[in-house]
């Protein structure tokens, strides 16, 4: 960024309200989630690997963002799912501590909260985002796959024409799904997403080292980062494929507790100057955030396809294992003869 235009990019962020900020802008969910896709093991299903579907992933994980605008509701409803606001105690804005066990619901998780004096509209609940899609991710997955083998074995043309055509569906679907986990796996990369500290160090929080108070957020996720990270950096950065022996949940609290513990090092290095033009200091700040963001996604991704082969799909459900094997068939369940 030009130090002139400077002023100008803080002006307006000053009328940005925190629950609208974009993290990392459009150029970095869109090479964070390009990165993930490229980056997956052959085990994935082909279509999903394919130049065109990773494109178009790549914009997909954009869309959280941009569907803000939409309307009252629809934004108060959506904005806080992209963050979750951790002060300096560990504790989500003095109510639960950010900790495993997530509780297990969203509505405990409030209940919390609300017992705290405040709700997850103010203090974010990024964490359940994440699961959620994970969880839709997992569910998708397992639809496509005893489609796949319906669709192989079926001999009625018309039962076969449907699988086909519901396959081509759950595909489109399954897309969509990736995007909105990739966008909030994002999300929890950007340390300013994880934090009371979110855009200028938090004004009710003791500061003795003297962070900076001004709003930063947009200019380092958004100007910053396009100007000094590329595809190929990042994926030359990610890490190798890392699976957890462990519940989505307690993978999403790790997760986020590691961007969470870059956020006092982020007000150092913005302190010291680094994020400064090109800065190679903060330059590879912005690089090991990014990188991890698409690890994460790539990894998580493999975890819900292996997942979904011990799920179950349709009503009445029918097991993935059962359909895959040809010990069942799932027509009655998927068509829903109910």
């Amino acid at each position: 960024m030009r130090i002139a235009t400077l002023p100008l990019v803080l002006a307006a962020l000053a009328i940005i309200s925190p629950s609208s900020a974009l993290a990392w802008g459009g150029h970095g969910h869109r090479i964070i989630g390009v990165a993930a896709m490229e980056a997956l093991p052959e085990e994935i299903p082909a279509f999903l690997r394919d130049p065109t579907a990773i494109s178009q992933i790549g914009e997909l994980s954009r869309e959280p963002d941009r569907s803000k605008g939409a309307g009252k509701i629809h934004d108060s409803n959506r904005d806080s799912a992209h963050f979750v606001d951790i002060d300096d105690a560990g504790l989500v804005m003095g109510g639960p501590r950010f900790e495993k066990p997530l509780a297990p619901t969203r509505a405990d998780y409030e209940a919390q909260l609300q017992a705290a004096g405040t709700d997850s509209w103010k203090a974010g609940y990024l964490q359940y985002s994440i699961v959620d899609q994970y969880q839709q991710l997992t569910l998708d997955f397992a639809y496509w796959r005893v489609l796949v083998a319906a669709e192989a074995r079926e001999t009625d043309p018309g039962r076969r024409a449907w699988y086909a055509a519901d396959r081509a569906l759950r595909e489109g679907l399954l897309k969509m799904t990736i995007g909105s986990l990739s966008h909030y796996v994002a999300d929890g990369a950007q340390p300013l997403h994880t934090t009371v500290h979110y855009n200028g160090w938090n004004a009710d929080y003791p500061n003795p080292k003297g962070y900076t108070t001004a709003r930063i957020h947009g200019l380092f996720e958004g100007e910053f980062t396009r100007a000094n990270v590329d595809l190929a950096e990042l994926k030359a950065a990610m890490s190798p494929l890392r699976l957890c022996d462990c519940a989505i949940e307690d993978r999403t609290v790790d997760y986020i507790l590691a961007g969470f513990a870059e956020v006092e090092p982020f007000y150092a290095l913005e302190k010291a100057g680094g994020f400064a033009a090109a800065d190679p200091r903060g330059v590879a700040f912005v690089l090991t955030r990014t990188s991890a963001g698409a690890s994460e996604l790539r990894d998580v991704i493999v975890e819900a396809w292996r997942d979904s082969a011990d799920s179950q799909v349709g009503w009445r459900p029918v097991k993935v294992a059962d359909v895959e094997a040809g010990r069942v068939d799932p027509f009655d369940a998927l068509f829903s003869i109910d």
